[in-house]
């Protein structure tokens, strides 16, 4: 991306724009993943505190990681296979800053039935099913949370939760807006900007959002701003 602002003409080879696209979705898909299997953590820690060490020992946090990539690997290929099917008889310039995959569809000159609905039922049941898992662990979280008589106890609790919170409102917010919302009601233009924020500013936020959890940090920013507010 680096290297494409500083030439006036972008151009990539058609393997290495398969490879783009397979490696956007296998990472994206891990992500997805890795959320969902994250929210498992405050789950347990809240809900089942006194299991914890048992139920994320390491082996089980290995069996995630495994689950993630296999399941990041199959959607990529699915992605890349589709791909790798559509033919091209015209305009080779991709309106987007990326290989992403609809961007070919309005490009290919062959049916696009077919190619076009395994990526998105591929994408959609991975959001859905994510998605399902993430919102019922904070169901439990939030009845447990509830039922806790000290204040302090569930401050702690909800401070926990709050910067998985926000990087699965981010993240999701903007994925499901590619993938899930309706073709016809968004353009080409809000579809590159989007994508911008899921593809380069949300994994740029990544360290700083869970890098708060950390008082050192936290205590650390406090004092740069009031020394910008006051200097």
């Amino acid at each position: 991306m680096l290297v494409n602002f500083l030439v006036e003409i972008n151009t990539i080879s058609y393997i290495g724009c398969g490879i783009q696209l397979g490696s956007a979705v296998f990472f994206g898909t891990a992500e997805c993943f890795l959320l969902a299997a994250m929210a498992y953590d405050p789950f347990v820690a809240i809900c089942n505190p006194l299991l914890y060490l048992t139920k994320l020992s390491a082996e089980v946090c290995a069996w995630l990681l495994v689950v993630t990539y296999t399941d990041g690997f199959i959607n990529a290929s699915s992605f890349t296979l589709s791909f790798y099917s559509l033919l091209f008889c015209g305009p080779n310039a991709v309106n987007h800053f990326f290989c992403d995959f609809d961007p070919f569809l309005e490009l290919s000159c062959s049916d696009v039935g077919f190619s076009a609905v395994v990526p998105s039922l591929s994408a959609g049941s991975i959001i859905v099913v994510t998605v399902f898992v993430i919102a019922v662990s904070y169901i439990y979280i939030l009845i447990t949370i509830l039922k806790m008589r000290s204040t302090e106890g569930r401050h702690k609790a909800f401070s926990t939760c709050t910067s998985h919170l926000t990087a699965v409102t981010l993240f999701y917010g903007t994925i499901t807006f590619i993938h899930v919302m309706p073709k016809f009601s968004y353009s080409t233009d809000q579809n590159k900007v989007v994508s911008v924020f899921y593809m380069v500013v949300i994994p740029m936020l990544n360290p700083l959002i869970y890098s708060l959890r950390n008082k050192e940090i936290k205590e650390a920013l406090k004092r740069q701003l009031g020394r910008k507010i006051f200097s």
